[in-house]
Protein backbone atom coordinates (compact mmCIF):
# COMPACT_ATOMS: atom_id res chain seq x y z
CA UNK A 1 0.00 0.00 0.00
CA UNK A 2 1.46 3.92 -0.83
CA UNK A 3 1.79 6.26 1.50
CA UNK A 4 -0.64 9.00 2.44
CA UNK A 5 -0.64 12.60 2.22
CA UNK A 6 -1.83 14.91 4.92
CA UNK A 7 -4.53 15.72 2.97
CA UNK A 8 -6.17 12.46 2.55
CA UNK A 9 -5.93 11.92 6.25
CA UNK A 10 -7.43 15.20 7.02
CA UNK A 11 -10.23 14.29 4.79
CA UNK A 12 -10.78 10.78 5.94
CA UNK A 13 -10.27 12.17 9.34
CA UNK A 14 -12.73 14.87 9.14
CA UNK A 15 -15.43 12.46 7.29
CA UNK A 16 -15.37 10.61 10.41
CA UNK A 17 -13.83 7.51 9.50
CA UNK A 18 -12.79 4.71 11.99
CA UNK A 19 -8.69 5.22 11.27
CA UNK A 20 -5.71 3.14 13.40
CA UNK A 21 -3.49 6.34 13.47
CA UNK A 22 -0.13 5.84 15.35
CA UNK A 23 2.46 8.46 16.57
CA UNK A 24 5.74 7.19 16.96
CA UNK A 25 7.42 10.51 17.80
CA UNK A 26 8.32 10.89 21.48
CA UNK A 27 5.87 11.95 24.35
CA UNK A 28 7.07 15.76 24.77
CA UNK A 29 6.39 16.24 21.06
CA UNK A 30 2.94 15.23 21.58
CA UNK A 31 2.09 16.89 24.12
CA UNK A 32 3.09 19.96 21.77
CA UNK A 33 0.89 18.95 18.84
CA UNK A 34 -0.87 15.94 18.22
CA UNK A 35 -3.73 14.73 15.73
CA UNK A 36 -4.89 12.54 18.33
CA UNK A 37 -3.19 9.56 17.31
CA UNK A 38 -2.39 6.75 19.53
CA UNK A 39 1.06 7.49 21.13
CA UNK A 40 3.63 4.97 20.59
CA UNK A 41 7.16 6.22 20.54
CA UNK A 42 9.52 4.52 18.18
CA UNK A 43 11.81 2.81 20.81
CA UNK A 44 8.58 1.07 22.40
CA UNK A 45 7.11 -0.12 18.68
CA UNK A 46 8.88 -3.55 19.33
CA UNK A 47 7.68 -3.97 22.56
CA UNK A 48 3.80 -2.75 21.69
CA UNK A 49 3.16 -5.23 18.72
CA UNK A 50 1.37 -7.42 20.52
CA UNK A 51 -0.86 -4.86 21.63
CA UNK A 52 -1.56 -3.92 17.72
CA UNK A 53 -1.76 -7.83 16.51
CA UNK A 54 -5.42 -6.95 16.03
CA UNK A 55 -4.64 -5.05 13.38
CA UNK A 56 -2.56 -7.11 11.36
CA UNK A 57 -4.65 -7.42 7.91
CA UNK A 58 -6.23 -3.63 8.87
CA UNK A 59 -4.50 -0.87 7.47
CA UNK A 60 -2.45 1.20 9.92
CA UNK A 61 -1.37 4.92 9.26
CA UNK A 62 1.98 6.01 11.60
CA UNK A 63 3.39 9.35 11.57
CA UNK A 64 6.31 11.24 13.28
CA UNK A 65 7.48 14.93 12.69
CA UNK A 66 8.61 14.61 9.13
CA UNK A 67 8.18 11.58 8.04
CA UNK A 68 11.31 9.73 9.03
CA UNK A 69 10.94 7.52 12.12
CA UNK A 70 7.64 6.77 10.76
CA UNK A 71 8.73 5.07 7.60
CA UNK A 72 10.99 2.81 10.25
CA UNK A 73 8.02 2.26 11.73
CA UNK A 74 6.23 1.50 8.67
CA UNK A 75 9.33 -0.74 7.62
CA UNK A 76 9.62 -2.80 10.55
CA UNK A 77 5.59 -3.43 10.61
CA UNK A 78 5.78 -4.90 7.75
CA UNK A 79 8.73 -7.07 8.49
CA UNK A 80 6.48 -8.36 11.58
CA UNK A 81 3.60 -9.53 9.28
CA UNK A 82 1.66 -6.37 9.45
CA UNK A 83 -0.01 -6.35 5.65
CA UNK A 84 -1.42 -2.42 4.82
CA UNK A 85 0.66 0.23 6.89
CA UNK A 86 0.93 3.77 5.38
CA UNK A 87 3.36 6.66 6.50
CA UNK A 88 2.20 9.57 6.53
CA UNK A 89 4.22 12.10 4.20
CA UNK A 90 5.86 14.79 5.60
CA UNK A 91 4.16 14.15 8.64
CA UNK A 92 3.28 16.61 11.28
CA UNK A 93 5.70 19.61 9.98
CA UNK A 94 3.76 18.85 6.83
CA UNK A 95 -0.05 18.55 8.48
CA UNK A 96 0.64 21.88 10.29
CA UNK A 97 1.85 24.14 7.12
CA UNK A 98 -0.67 22.35 4.53
CA UNK A 99 -3.98 22.18 6.84
CA UNK A 100 -4.74 25.34 8.39
CA UNK A 101 -7.93 24.39 11.26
Amino acid sequence: MSDITVQELHERMQKGEKLNVIDVRETYEYEEFNIGATLIPLGELPGKLGELAHLKNEEVIVHCRSGMRSNNAKMYMISEGFTNVRNVLGGMMAWQSEINE
